[in-house]
């Protein structure tokens, strides 16, 4: 028989940012309950900044009836002259029942004790409280806080608890507070709880009480009634995400609202007012025809018929912030910028200062410019000398988030040149998994140095990344790495660049780093595992011609008659798998004896005699000697009695095989 279930846990206000991180587990971790307990049914979660709920329409009010099997010791342990022996007693009793009531079962190795016996499912209500309190401890915020003379913690205090099993109110007791039928309304609508006696009414008289329970709802809400403020204004209100998702877990009742800054203020960079109206005050920027007005979108959690006094308080708050905000970016632009500050800020414990970095990343880039035939090594330089100098600016202290953007104005108001600015506006770039890249081979340069010094700084002084782990994001720094190389097709050689800088990273392990290198393409090329691992074995440590290798060899692999070809280079593979590949091989055509070794190795002088315009064009002709390979294998003995012969045999084979390896090690290929 099934009833429905509400269970509603009601806090103080949940702070939005750990409870989002949370969210998605959230569903998962009660279904996981439900399943331990037998009592996996449908369900759905709902929350306020106030309410946490989960309603399940049809929940089973009993475990269903189930069967236990119990096995024991072998017979001949159980039994001794055929009386029970301790075995056979203490499994008797585990069970509940006297010897004589066991059972006898061959498993496949002979006779073992055996018992089945019915178990009767428990009343759900009798099994909740514990799980409603499992629940609870296994949600991770992060911070928790005790409040009363509890010792235990929550991310915030627990003020009420309702477990509703059709009509009846479920004895349970969570921090302290025990089951009841009452619930909370808007806090404008009234600081008394209300009761209710049935997950209906429940429901009825939160709408009633100005609580909008489903978070979809109040999404919704507010995207309406933005919309509606575009309309009536002529403006585009730009929708940030992370933003609305905020204000949906701290609004119970929202509605937006327009308000206004004042002009002056306009003088500010972009990203510096929206940055302070986001941060601070959970507002929206508001845009006309792609330029930011002087006006803002706050949604309230106020129930009222006027919103006058709302919105001039949000106005008279927001004033002072972009007042500061003013007052920094004057003083930043009047102390220019500069990078003498950064000798005394540490970048890690065993890497000196931030000065010391950005040596070490000029270093870099000198490099660099070099491989990639940059010309003004002078600029690039002194981009990376300046990169961090806005870290010791106002600005970037009260706003972290903004380094390297605000180093871009303060370097373009100065009269730096373009490239220089531009490059300190990209040098984190990519920053995620969809970001922007480095616009220009110039900036990439920088982004690189930044990318490079910190894998290997950070590799020098043990900071490596384990598990889930990765605290400097170093494999988000190896990603950016490739994902630059190709999108402007640089070449870049880890192992070289390592080679070329190790005096300045004592106590690097070159091979460790590289294999970390290594393992993160397999997490960034979408491709089949073993035709990554093939690309590897051709001993390719260029990220670039890497990609081409892959972006040329993958489709072979997915077409449909890539089979045939595997057989083929199988054999390749097995009959090589005893010479030295890495040698020179040399074929002596005087020792030929059958046409279809000649034709072979006509056939492949001519594929290697050729220049190829890419990979694509060299991996064609080389799998078009599948013919003439299969004409060996089947007309040619290659373990010919004469030593000699056999050698020159496996070395036309040996030969197409090493052809192959300077693109990919095909025996590593795996369909």
């Amino acid at each position: 028989m099934n009833k429905p279930l509400l269970i509603e846990i009601g806090v103080e206000e949940l702070p939005a940012i750990p409870f989002l991180k949370e969210l998605p587990n959230i569903e998962k971790k009660w279904a996981d309950i439900l399943e331990k307990n037998r009592l996996l049914c449908d369900f759905d979660f709902f929350y306020t900044p106030r309410r946490l709920v989960l309603w399940h329409r049809e929940f089973q009010i009993k475990q269903e009836d189930s069967v236990e099997e119990l096995f024991g010791a072998p017979v001949k342990i159980a039994f001794k002259d055929g009386k029970p022996t301790p075995a056979a007693e203490g499994f008797a009793k585990k069970c509940g029942v006297n010897v004589d009531e066991l059972g006898k079962v061959d498993q496949g190795r002979g006779e073992v004790l055996y018992y089945k016996k019915e178990v009767s499912g428990i009343e759900a209500k009798d099994l909740l409280n514990e799980m409603i309190n499992e629940f609870i401890a296994s949600l991770e915020f992060g911070k928790s806080m005790r409040w009363s003379s509890r010792s235990d913690s929550f991310i915030r205090p627990i003020r009420s608890l309702s477990i509703i099993l059709g009509e009846e109110i479920v004895e349970a007791e969570l921090f302290g507070v025990k089951s009841s039928n009452f619930s909370f309304a808007h806090r404008m609508v009234s600081y008394e709880p209300f009761t209710y006696d049935f997950a209906g009414d429940y429901f009825c008289k939160l709408d009633k009480n100005g609580v909008i329970l489903y978070p979809d709802e109040r999404k919704k809400t507010i995207l309406e009634q933005m919309k509606k403020i575009e309309e009536e204004n002529s403006v585009k209100i730009e929708i940030d995400q992370e933003l609305l998702e905020e204000v949906v877990a701290i609004t119970e009742y929202p509605t937006a609202l327009i308000g206004k800054f004042d002009e002056e203020f306009l003088e500010l960079p972009e990203e510096v007012i929206v940055t302070s109206m986001k941060e601070h005050q959970r507002y929206f920027a508001v845009y006309k025809d792609t330029e930011l007005t002087n006006n803002f979108i706050v949604v309230s959690n106020s129930k009222t018929e006027d919103f006058s006094l709302i919105v001039a308080g949000n106005e008279k708050v927001l004033r002072p912030r972009l007042a500061d905000a003013m007052f920094f970016w004057k003083n930043d632009i009047a102390n220019g910028l500069s990078n003498e500050g950064l000798k005394k800020l540490v970048f890690v414990e065993g890497l000196g200062s931030m000065y010391e970095k950005c040596e070490r990343e000029a270093k870099i880039a000198t490099f660099l410019a070099n491989e990639f035939k940059l010309e003004d090594k002078e600029l690039v330089q002194k981009a990376v000398m300046l990169s961090k100098a806005d870290l010791m600016s106002e600005m970037v202290y009260e706003f972290t988030e903004l380094q390297g953007l605000m180093g871009y104005y303060y370097a373009k108001i100065a009269g730096e040149k373009e490239e220089l600015y531009t490059a300190l506006k990209e040098q984190y770039l990519p920053d995620g998994e969809d970001s922007d890249l480095p616009s220009t081979v110039f900036s990439s340069i920088v982004a690189l140095s930044y990318k490079l010094d910190n894998l290997m700084g950070l590799f020098s002084v043990g900071k490596i990344p384990s598990g889930s782990k990765d605290p400097f994001g170093l494999r988000r720094a190896a990603a950016g790495i490739v994902k630059i190389a190709i999108e402007h097709k640089l070449p870049i050689d880890l192992e070289k660049i390592i080679d070329a800088l190790l005096e300045n990273y004592k106590g690097l392990d070159k091979q460790k780093l590289i294999e970390f290198f290594n393992e993160r393409l397999f997490k960034i090329f979408d491709v089949n595992p073993s035709v990554l691992k093939a690309v590897l074995g051709s001993k390719e440590t260029d990220v670039y011609e890497i990609s081409k290798k892959l972006c040329a060899l993958n489709p072979i692999v997915l077409s449909d008659n890539f089979k045939e070809y595997s057989a083929t280079f199988k054999r390749v593979a097995n009959i090589i798998k005893d010479i030295n590949v890495d040698s020179e091989l040399t074929v002596d055509e005087t020792l030929f004896e059958d046409k279809e070794e000649k034709e072979l190795y006509s056939s492949f002088n001519n594929v290697v005699s050729k220049e190829y315009l890419n990979y694509e064009d060299e991996l064609d002709a080389l799998f078009g000697l599948k013919p003439q390979l299969d004409n060996f294998f089947d007309n040619v003995f290659v373990n010919h009695e004469d030593e000699k012969i056999k050698a020159n045999r496996k070395n036309i084979i040996g030969k197409v095989y090493q052809a192959f390896k300077k693109i990919a090690d095909i025996k590593e290929i795996t369909i």
